[in-house]
């Protein structure tokens, strides 16, 4: 996977950024448009949020992982196939983009004063194929860049449905 060369401070940026983006775009939206597709068989703007927070959870993991352990070997999980052990689909989309806000600023809190160093720290990560050898920074830039790739198909959606 080809990763643009953000600085650190980016990511955090970022990283920060996404739970405002998101209120912004869904301001004064309905909880009936926030939570209807606008097609059968496509996301509403809640299953989006659904599917940041279980990347953040399981992403986010990682991160927690590689901080407390030296060199660990984690077993690779798919944020898709996590949120079927959650509720996140089902939750209304201000308590979840509560609780979303509340987890970006618990990974916030421990990715802001990390040193360079603790950037680097890498862990093994098995079950998608053949090992890989994946970092803190990765895992950040990851998000970061995954979220990203959402806000327009979101704008988009808001404003279709808004219509």
């Amino acid at each position: 996977m080809t990763r643009s060369s953000l600085t650190n401070e980016q990511v955090l940026t970022l990283l920060a950024e996404t739970p405002s983006r998101l209120a912004a775009l869904t301001a004064g939206a309905t909880s009936a448009q926030l939570h209807n597709p606008p097609r059968p068989g496509e996301w509403s703007v809640n299953d989006i949020l659904a599917h940041l927070r279980s990347c953040s959870d399981v992403w986010g993991g990682c991160i927690a992982t590689l901080l407390a352990e030296d060199k660990p070997t984690i077993r690779a999980v798919n944020p898709t196939t996590w949120i079927n052990s959650t509720d996140y689909p089902k939750q209304k989309f201000q308590p979840s983009l509560r609780a979303f806000t509340q987890q970006r600023a618990e990974l916030l809190a421990v990715l802001q004063p990390l040193p360079p160093k603790a950037w680097a720290r890498s862990a093994t990560v098995t079950g998608a194929g053949r090992p890989l050898e994946r970092t803190v920074r990765f895992y950040a830039e990851w998000l970061a860049h995954h979220e990203h790739t959402h806000f327009k198909y979101i704008a988009r959606l808001v404003t279709t449905l808004r219509r």
